[in-house]
C-alpha cells in the first residue's frame, strides 16, 4: 500500500513506531519512572530491539532495491533458524527437539522459500550477498533477543517494555532521516502520518501476542507458525487484493506450510 500511494517508507515507519509507543502507554497498568526504567534489568533488551528494527528495515528495503524481493523475502523469513536453535541450547527444558519437530521444522523451511520464489529459484547479483546475509542474522538476532526477554522476565511491565523498544526504534529512526534529510531534502509527507498511524495500531497488537504466545508455547514452535501464517497469509493477500499470481511453486509452498502448521500444532 505504501508503494501503491507513494508514501515515504522510513518517514511512515517512524510514525508507525511511535503510534505502537503510545499505543503501549495507554496499556500501561501501574505508573512508572524514567528512574524504573533505567534500572531495570530489560532495558538493554528494549533498546536492541528498538535499534534492529529500523536497521534490519533498511537492510530489508535495500535487498529488495539491490537484490530483489524474492531472495531478500526468503532470507528475512528463514531467519526463524537462529531463534528456534538458539531456543533449543539455551533453553532446552523449555524446547525438546523430536522427529515429528524436525520433519515439521523442515517442511516449514521447504514451504517458506517455496511460497516466497517463483518457480522456486532463486537468482540475484552475488555482490549483494553480504545484504542477504545482514537481514537474515539481523532478524534472526532480534527474534532470539526478544525471546530472551520472554524467558528471563516471564512476570514484568510488557507494556513498559514495549514502550520503551517503540520509542527507541522512533529515536533510531529519526537520527537515520535526519541524516539522509542532510544529503537530500524530503519534508514531511501527511500521507506517511497517516499511514504510519495505520500501519502502527496493528504493529503493537502483533508484537503483544507474539510476547503472549512465547510465553505460553514453545519457541521452537512459535517461530516457525509465525514465519509460516506470515507466508500463507500474505500470499493470500496479494493474490485477493493485489491480484498478484501465484505459480505452482507457491501453492505447493502454502500446502507444505499448511500440513507443518498442522504437525506443529497437534
Amino acid at each position: 500500500m505504501f508503494e501503491k500511494y507513494k508514501v515515504d517508507n522510513l518517514q511512515a515507519l517512524i510514525v508507525n513506531y511511535i503510534t505502537a509507543g503510545f499505543c503501549s502507554y495507554l496499556f500501561l497498568e501501574t505508573d512508572f519512572s524514567l528512574n524504573y526504567i533505567l534500572k531495570s534489568d530489560w532495558l538493554y533488551h528494549s533498546m536492541y530491539i528498538g535499534a534492529l528494527f529500523i536497521i534490519i528495515f533498511n537492510f530489508y528495503a535495500f535487498g529488495i532495491q539491490k537484490a530483489g524481493v524474492a531472495v531478500t523475502t526468503v532470507a528475512n523469513r528463514m531467519s526463524l533458524i537462529i531463534p528456534v536453535c538458539a531456543a533449543l541450547i539455551l533453553y532446552p527444558e523449555e524446547n525438546t527437539f523430536t522427529l515429528i519437530k524436525g520433519i515439521a521444522f523442515f517442511l516449514a523451511l521447504t514451504g517458506i522459500y517455496l511460497s516466497s520464489t517463483k518457480a522456486g529459484k532463486l537468482s540475484f547479483d552475488k555482490k549483494y550477498l553480504w545484504l542477504i546475509i545482514l537481514v537474515f542474522v539481523g532478524q534472526g538476532i532480534s527474534d532470539s533477543i526478544f525471546n530472551d526477554f520472554v524467558q528471563k522476565f516471564p512476570n514484568e511491565g510488557n507494556y513498559l517494555f514495549f514502550m520503551v523498544l517503540f520509542f527507541m526504534a522512533s529515536i533510531s529512526g529519526i537520527l537515520i532521516l535526519s541524516g539522509r534529510s542532510i544529503r537530500t531534502r524530503s519534508p514531511l509527507q501527511l500521507k506517511s502520518i497517516f499511514w504510519g498511524v495505520i500501519f502502527g495500531i496493528p504493529n503493537f497488537f502483533s508484537l503483544v501476542f507474539l510476547l503472549k504466545a512465547l510465553g505460553s508455547i514453545s519457541s521452537s514452535i512459535v517461530f516457525p507458525l509465525v514465519g509460516m501464517g506470515v507466508v500463507i497469509s500474505s500470499s493470500l493477500i496479494g493474490l485477493l487484493l493485489f491480484q498478484e499470481k501465484l505459480t505452482r511453486s507457491n501453492w505447493i509452498g502454502i500446502l507444505l506450510s499448511i500440513c507443518a502448521i498442522y504437525i506443529f500444532s497437534y
